[in-house]
């Protein structure tokens, strides 16, 4: 038994995601039984007590739209993508989006409430807090605000739907928006909800104070498409003007009023995120940062994790493809202590350490099994543990300089971190070529001899106060190498 921690909020959280239907189906095989939230072995919930992890995202809780499942199981894209996962796919795997909701209910197969209330008190027991999804731009075509009076979706006409059927949609005689990210078609199983009705942002406020008395943060899903400028520009001629308060500030500061410890993540893409922690979220997704270690650009990348406490750095996630499938092992090294490392909150993706490189879509109950790599998860463990010492100290960016004749100083991240009596340096190569350089860095304390242990290797590192003043620390690594150095 545990004995219950409090799970304060730390400023740079490590939160770990967790897709609920396809863990606890695992579960379910390696012990034997089917478990639920209610019954979840108390080894599975330590599983996921990673280092440095203090917050457990359940993706995929609430009460998924049958009316969703159904367009999905007839949608060719949708089956195609299901049966390259799952070959062997059945009708009881497709359990519909985790992102096409009926009601904001725990799904009475997962527990219902009491699994839910059951589930946070595990992870409370073990220090680690409990995020939820919400989904604050779309509906399920059953959900109950489709045929709300207010005219909380978006609503258009008969001609609206003969002009573009894969647009809207009738449900029930009534012509509502198919949901859509402007750049993209349209979502074919969810409903668009309407930004400026002032009776939406009373019922979401409402959900979310409910929300808010079972978990401790939300994760936003596609936060950005209800900024006012954009959900203006995607939906002009369907809908009246803005409000006088932007959606999230309205929402947000409402809840706060009476939920003020609720944490608000956003996913957001398109820069957006200046806006969206101006307009009262703690957390924002930085997909340009992924993006800059996906196709690598150190300099980029190097200005990017300069960018503060408040972006959510990872290396993969639900939407994205499995890192082990995107970057070779030794790059993906690389990729995690960056994150890692770096200033803000790190999200970890479950199946992320055992190598997983098969990305399941949120409609599936199951995954397929996958050996897991037992050497990429012991040398994920070690980034991990050597990074959770790091997280929460004084962070600073260290310049690096190189030779006329060598410039491959440019492939080189640096920066330092002081926590406690403990000084530590992180110097990463985002390149698949040897660089080498000078780190222009030297701990606060002016000793005669310094010694630096890389957490990474165990090795030692022996240098005087007087040399890194006068030609800072030389550094040399291999492609892809990275030193996570301490005092």
């Amino acid at each position: 038994m545990h004995a219950e921690q409090e799970a304060a909020w730390p400023a740079r959280p490590v939160i770990y995601e967790v897709n609920v239907w396809v863990w606890l189906h695992d579960v379910s095989l390696e012990h034997g039984r089917r478990c639920n939230l209610l019954d979840v072995p108390d080894e599975a919930w330590d599983s996921l007590m990673l280092p440095g992890v203090n917050a457990v995202w359940l993706m995929g809780v609430w009460r998924r739209s049958a009316a969703g499942r159904a367009i999905a199981v007839s949608h060719p894209v949708f089956l195609e993508e299901m049966k390259a996962v799952l070959p062997d796919l059945t009708d009881a795997d497709i359990i519909g989006s985790a992102y096409s909701l009926a009601a904001y209910e725990v799904d009475a197969r997962l527990g219902g409430v009491d699994g839910l209330a059951t589930a946070r008190a595990a992870l409370r027991a073990r220090g680690m807090r409990l995020v939820l999804d919400l989904v604050p731009n779309h509906v399920g075509p059953d959900h109950p605000w489709v045929h709300d009076p207010d005219r909380v979706v978006v609503e258009g006409t008969a001609d609206d739907l003969t002009a573009i059927p894969t647009a809207w949609l009738d449900v029930g005689g009534k012509v509502v928006a198919r949901a859509r990210d402007p750049f993209f078609p349209p979502w074919s199983d969810v409903v668009q909800l309407n930004a400026f009705s002032p009776a939406l942002r009373r019922r979401m406020v409402d959900t979310i104070r409910s929300l808010g008395d079972q978990c401790d943060g939300l994760r936003c899903d596609m936060a950005m498409l209800a900024l006012d400028d954009v959900f203006a520009a995607t939906w002009t001629g369907h809908v009246g003007a803005p409000l006088p308060q932007p959606f999230w500030v309205e929402v947000i500061t409402a809840v706060r009023s009476t939920h003020p410890e609720l944490v608000f993540m956003a996913e957001a893409y398109w820069d957006r995120e200046v806006d969206l922690l101006a307009q009262g979220f703690h957390l924002c997704y930085d997909k340009r940062l992924y993006d800059h270690l996906v196709q690598p650009d150190p300099e980029a990348a190097r200005q990017r994790v300069a960018t503060g406490d408040r972006l959510v750095r990872f290396i993969e996630n639900h939407d994205e493809r499995r890192a082990a499938a995107v970057f070779g092992r030794e790059a993906e090294r690389a990729a995690l202590v960056t994150v890692a490392t770096a200033p803000g909150a790190l999200m970890l993706h479950e199946g992320q350490l055992d190598g997983r490189r098969i990305r399941v879509p949120v409609h599936l109950a199951r995954r397929p099994g996958e050996p897991i790599d037992e050497a990429r998860k012991a040398d994920t463990l070690l980034v991990l543990e050597a990074a959770a010492e790091i997280r929460g100290g004084a962070w600073q960016a260290c310049a690096v300089t190189g030779w006329a004749d060598d410039h491959s100083f440019g492939q080189l991240l640096a920066w330092s971190s002081r926590k406690s009596e403990r000084q530590y340096l992180i110097v990463v190569n985002l390149a698949g070529r040897p660089a080498h350089a000078r780190v222009q860095w030297k701990p606060t304390h002016t000793e005669t001899s310094v010694t630096l242990v890389d957490l990474l290797t165990g090795t030692s590192y022996e240098r005087t106060g007087d040399e890194l003043e006068r030609d800072g620390l030389f550094v040399a690594l291999p492609a892809w190498g990275a030193h996570v150095m301490a005092t």
